[in-house]
């Protein structure tokens, strides 16, 4: 017997079973009236429980509904597939269709469609199974599955009305003894015998483009400046089969569609398009060097992706976003960065950035003036921060921006708050189902069957006003995703009640008075918990101060600004919420490398110095490691002790790449001993900053030359001698005097001389001199001086 044939089963048997089981059915409705009317006057929980999940143990999917709007007097086809879950198997299983309570009055609001989408079990209110119509699917052990087909007629479901119903599939059977009954369920939604409306919903749908950052701010060391990347997962993306490369190719089937792009990722592609390298595992922070990157392999998907991209993008009402460059992270900077030196200005050459290289890159206008926090979640602080990169419409999930519970309608996405802005807000329910990755043809049929009946429900509240429509996908929107999106949009297209629309179209329609408009202080908990720290952030920013400094020394300063002006930005990126752990090993990265880069020109570290002597000269050297010449730099060598021992002024430092130069200090020792220097390198400039780590060593004085002492001693000596033979030479002539009772000329003449000869004995070195000649003294010690060169 053929199982998915309706005629396999004799017509009487049919209606048979199926007056058995309708009867039974009203009688357990009745009976449950009945309990209700005895409980109405009881609190809600004494109310009666729930049907425990164990009672149903089928666990049932519906694969697709084919067409996904039925006509009147149509057939639609539902596949779908039974599991038993359950420890018992089936017996005797067969599938029916419920024909909906509502036939004759179909789903009126959003609320009853959310009411039908919640139930987890089995009701009377999914209705009744069609009668004559069941396909038996035989036993089914536990863990087997079954799959089945079921057509069925608009007139069999008892449609009456055009509008939104509940489309309900249930299995039958027996399972561990007892009489036979329903095991489980599975609902969607059809829309019936639906025409076109005057006024259709214009829904507008943004389409991310976006990728985690890939170029890493090493550049290969030739004269190309080869770029690299931190990993191939990109080249993957982009080629046939990729996610990317899918996004493209369903973009491009949709009509007004608004491409939201990240300028990084077209710079990361272009890039591609071009020899690139890609870094080894653990190399993160390193210069980039051929023993530790490997050949890219993306050329040829990068340059066929971007051509897909731009012959997209430029099709007629298409209209292009530049996210500012990178995509930094809005929430987390309003949140975090308050105060950070340079984030301000940062954010607005990202925007600016953005704008320039997005058109550049796809040959095509471009909107700069949107604004995308994660999420869609916007508060007070988010939306200035929104302002600064130029955030005229702001993209928001309804969540953020609830409506008042009084409204009976959904108004439009365009809401005026403040300051300029408009905040496009995209419809929480609707948005919702292209959250997650919809890889089966269940969850895609699902996805499509609720957004064609929501949309129509949103259409049908005031079909003779035209309101604007939101669809605000992930940005990790995926491919699988994105062709249920797709499907959805073009099935509702279809039926007449949407009009595809570009961004700037929703947002320019008139606001609603009634919509809501309040921004909110708060931020919720769950997102703020993946924001970037003000520690991640002020790590990010401190960048850009060392970048300054290793800016001012170098001869081409242009071939690392470029590479980690935008390595900062992407360290900021909105992708890195999705990806904590790799967003944390990019920003480590940038820092060491910088940390490198810093290094590279550097005073090697010295060990203990011999200075033997008073006069000699100390050699230090300077090492420049990196590829290009380096100037604006002077050493300066600091005695801490210079009455001990002094050295000369500072050198100027200018270096070719790859070389090092040793420099002369002459040192002068006054004593023996040790003597702790220390070299600096500093720049140059009226802005004089230190560079680099100082290096401090000791210099150990070890023979200061004697005779300098014995000269100064000697001397001392001789003029004490001196003044004491002047001092008895006057005594005995005073006391000659004064037996005399006058002085002559002669003798006074005589005596004067003598003392003048004393006195030029003393000062010339005659007379006591000391045994070491002054002049040879000093001699030894030029010359010591002179063959003794110290330092390294």
């Amino acid at each position: 017997m053929d199982e998915r044939s309706v005629g396999s089963v004799p017509a009487g048997v049919r209606r048979t079973a199926r007056a058995r089981r309708t009867a039974r059915r009203l009688g357990g409705l009745l009976a449950a009236g009945a309990v209700l009317l005895c409980t109405a006057a009881l609190p809600a929980a004494a109310a009666p429980a729930a049907p425990a999940a164990a009672d149903y143990p089928a666990t049932m999917t519906i694969g697709t509904v084919t067409p996904a709007t039925a006509g009147e007097n149509g057939t639609v086809t539902i596949t779908g597939k039974v599991v038993n879950a359950g420890r018992d198997p089936f017996k005797s299983a067969h599938v029916g269709v419920r024909a909906p309570l509502s036939g004759k009055k179909p789903l009126g609001t959003r609320s009853e469609v959310a009411t039908v989408a919640d139930r987890s079990t089995p009701t009377g209110t999914d209705g009744t199974d069609v009668p004559n119509l069941q396909i038996q699917l035989g036993d089914i052990g536990p863990g087997q599955s079954h799959d089945f087909s079921i057509p069925v007629t608009t007139a069999d479901l008892e449609l009456a009305k055009p509008g939104v119903y509940e489309l309900a599939v249930d299995v039958w059977g027996t399972a561990g003894g007892g009489h036979e009954r329903v095991l489980g369920i599975a609902r969607t939604f059809l829309p019936y015998s639906v025409e076109a409306t005057p006024k259709q919903t214009q829904v507008s749908v943004v389409w991310p483009i976006t990728h985690a950052p890939e170029l890493v701010a090493q550049t290969m060391p030739d004269n190309d400046q080869t770029p690299v990347l931190r990993d191939e997962s990109l080249a993957t993306e982009l080629a046939p089969g990729g996610r990317l490369h899918q996004l493209v190719t369903t973009g491009a089937t949709l009509p007004n569609l608004t491409w939201a792009v990240d300028p990084d990722l077209l710079d990361t592609v272009y890039a591609m398009t071009r020899p690139y390298r890609v870094q080894k595992p653990n190399t993160t922070g390193e210069s980039a060097r051929d023993d530790n990157t490997v050949p890219g392999v993306g050329k040829d998907a990068a340059t066929a992706w971007l051509a897909l991209l731009r012959t997209a993008v430029a099709t007629a009402g298409h209209e292009v976003v530049s996210l500012p460059y990178a995509d930094p992270d809005l929430a987390s900077i309003a949140h975090n960065g308050a105060g950070l030196p340079g984030v301000e200005t940062a954010l607005r050459k990202a925007a600016t950035a953005g704008r320039l290289t997005t058109e550049g890159r796809l040959s095509v206008d471009v909107k700069s003036d949107v604004a995308w926090p994660y999420q869609g979640w916007l508060d007070q602080r988010t939306a200035a921060t929104a302002r600064m990169v130029g955030g005229r419409l702001v993209l928001v999930d309804g969540a953020s921006i609830p409506e008042s519970d009084s409204l009976a309608y959904t108004p439009g996405a365009a809401r005026p708050i403040g300051e300029g802005q408009t905040a496009v807000v995209a419809d929480p329910t609707v948005s919702a189902l292209f959250q997650s990755d919809l890889k089966t043809a269940e969850a895609k049929t699902a996805a499509v069957q609720r957004f064609l009946v929501e949309t129509l429900l949103i259409t049908r509240q005031m079909p003779e006003q035209q309101r604007g429509l939101l669809v605000l996908p992930p940005r990790n929107l995926t491919a699988d995703t994105a062709e249920a999106l797709a499907t959805a949009v073009q099935k509702a297209q279809q039926g007449g009640w949407i009009a595809p629309a570009a961004l700037h179209t929703v947002a320019a329609a008139p606001a609603d008075p009634e919509a809501g408009t309040t921004v909110p202080d708060g931020y919720p908990q769950a997102l703020a918990a993946s924001e970037l720290s003000s520690a991640e952030l002020g790590k990010t920013t401190s960048v850009q101060a060392g970048l300054d400094k290793l800016m001012l020394i170098l001869t081409q300063p242009q071939r690392v600004r470029g590479p980690f002006s935008a390595a900062m930005v992407r360290s900021m990126s909105t992708e890195w919420r999705e990806q904590s752990k790799p967003g944390t090993s990019y920003r480590q990265g940038v820092q060491k490398y910088l940390d490198n880069l810093t290094a590279a020109v550097r005073v090697p570290k010295k060990s203990e110095i011999t200075l033997p002597g008073d006069n000699a000269t100390l050699l230090i050297s300077v090492k420049n490691d990196l590829n290009q010449a380096v100037g604006n730099l002077e050493l300066r060598l600091v005695s801490t002790q210079v009455n001990r021992v002094n050295v000369g002024p500072a050198e100027p430092v200018v270096l070719d790449g790859t070389t090092s130069r040793t420099f002369r200090f002459p040192a002068e020792a006054q004593v023996n001993g040790s003597v702790q220097m220390t070299a600096q390198l500093w720049t140059t400039g009226p802005n004089a900053q230190r560079y680099g780590e100082p290096v401090t060593f000791m210099v150990e004085v070890t023979s200061v030359a004697s005779g300098v002492l014995y000269v100064i001693g000697g001397g001392v000596v001789l003029m004490v001698l001196a003044g004491i033979r002047f001092y008895l030479q006057r005594k005995k002539h005073a006391a000659a005097g004064d037996a005399d009772g006058e002085s002559g000329d002669d003798g006074e003449s005589g005596d004067g001389a003598d003392a003048d000869a004393a006195d030029g004995s003393a000062e010339h070195g005659g007379g006591e001199a000391p045994d070491a000649d002054p002049a040879s003294a000093l001699d030894d010690a030029d010359r010591v001086a002179g063959d003794e060169k110290v330092g390294h």
